[in-house]
């Protein structure tokens, strides 16, 4: 059975489909942008706006009974290549121990024209 996961302290939903879904003790989260919820503001720069989306995916997993340390793969969606390494930074500061699995990619374009998105799959 699929149980959808919500929560107000991450970006809502701005399509069909949902935050997250729970599904035989995993979660799937769907990409997460740097919008800060209560205001819908976007921060400025790759440094701001990968700590927003970082925090928003942190927020959304306790949500659904699960953290950061249980996240085992992510996908990364950049809009330029150049800010690997300063978005890297931000990134390692919310993992502990072992890294999941990741993926990072370049895009020409991402939701309100944002600098990143992440998804993540975690165990509960």
């Amino acid at each position: 059975m699929k149980n959808v996961i919500s929560t107000d302290k991450a970006p809502a939903a701005i399509g069909p489909y949902s935050q997250a879904i729970e599904v035989n003790g995993m979660v799937y989260t769907s990409g997460i942008i740097p919008v800060v919820p209560a205001t819908g503001e976007i921060p400025e720069g790759s440094v701001a706006q990968a700590k927003q989306a970082l925090t928003n995916l942190s927020h959304l997993l306790e949500a659904a009974g699960t953290s950061m340390a249980n996240v085992v793969k992510t996908t990364v969606f950049i809009k330029e290549m150049n800010d690997f390494a300063a978005i890297n930074e931000v990134y390692a500061t919310f993992f502990e121990g072992a890294y999941p699995a990741r993926s990072c990619v370049e895009v020409a374009r991402l939701p309100k024209d944002v600098m990143l998105e992440i998804e993540a799959i975690a165990t509960k």
